[in-house]
């Protein structure tokens, strides 16, 4: 009854394959992007502790499709204006995620969910931050170090902005037009026979368009940074439904048909 469950903590998980596996992954994205650096804490500066966060991705028939393991600030121990700034990072709303479901669904148009990887997500700081060596990976002989970010880390306050300001700067690169009225949804081409929209939230992606050429040219450069889920089945709390005459939207507490 258990085996489907979150580990309690790092040592646990370290117990089993699957989440060994999402831990060392979220290390090698950290390290592969130059997130940090191993220093000695100035004088004055305190370090922010670290934890690890676990958490399953389950498709609709409750199956796992991904082990997720996040290496977490403590970032309640921020003070703000010394710590950080600028915190906002807009998000899709559920009403627009909707509302694209739909129109994709009328036009035929596939829908695929798409989960961006910690490493796409550690923008630049422009503060400076220490925190301490990630629970269960203390280097020997240098346990009094600690580690200066480069790149935001999950858990800081100004980690969404600065996450944001980064995917949003790769979007404009790949040719994606920003909306006016929804910051989170990105839109490629002007012909309907070439168009791909994007809805992001947080680390959730969902992709649909008109030409399906150009949804996989899009993913196969998108790859090393993103895990491709496949169909769009569960979305943000959303279950997609398909049947023979559509598809059927359900919500908490609302349903709606296509």
């Amino acid at each position: 009854m258990l085996a489907d469950t979150k580990p309690l903590d790092y040592e646990a998980a370290l117990c089993d394959e699957n989440w060994k596996e999402a831990i060392l992954d979220e290390l090698n994205s950290i390290e592969k992007n130059q997130t940090w650096d191993l220093v000695k804490l100035p004088d004055g500066n305190k370090a922010i502790d670290v934890k690890w966060v676990f958490k399953l991705k389950l498709n609709p028939k409750g199956k796992i499709v991904k082990h997720k393991a996040r290496l977490v600030a403590r970032g309640f121990l921020q003070k703000e204006g010394f710590d950080y700034t600028e915190v906002f990072s807009p998000v899709a709303r559920h009403e627009t995620i909707g509302f694209v479901i739909v129109v994709a669904t009328s036009k035929a148009w596939p829908l695929y969910h798409l989960d961006v990887k910690s490493a796409f997500l550690n923008g630049t700081l422009e503060e400076t931050v220490y925190v301490t060596q990630p629970p269960g990976f203390i280097i020997k002989g240098k346990e009094d170090r600690v580690f200066k970010l480069n790149k935001a880390l999950y858990g800081l306050k100004h980690t969404p902005r600065a996450c944001n300001k980064r995917i949003d700067k790769f979007f404009i690169e790949q040719g994606f037009k920003k909306c006016l009225v929804e910051h989170a949804v990105y839109v490629k081409g002007r012909k309907e026979t070439s168009l791909l929209i994007i809805c992001l939230f947080v680390d959730d992606l969902m992709l649909t368009g008109s030409n399906t050429q150009d949804i996989e040219e899009f993913k196969s450069v998108m790859k090393s940074e993103m895990t491709d889920l496949g169909k769009l089945s569960y979305f943000l709390g959303m279950e997609i439904l398909r049947t023979s005459k559509g598809l059927i939207l359900i919500k908490p507490n609302m349903l709606l048909r296509s």
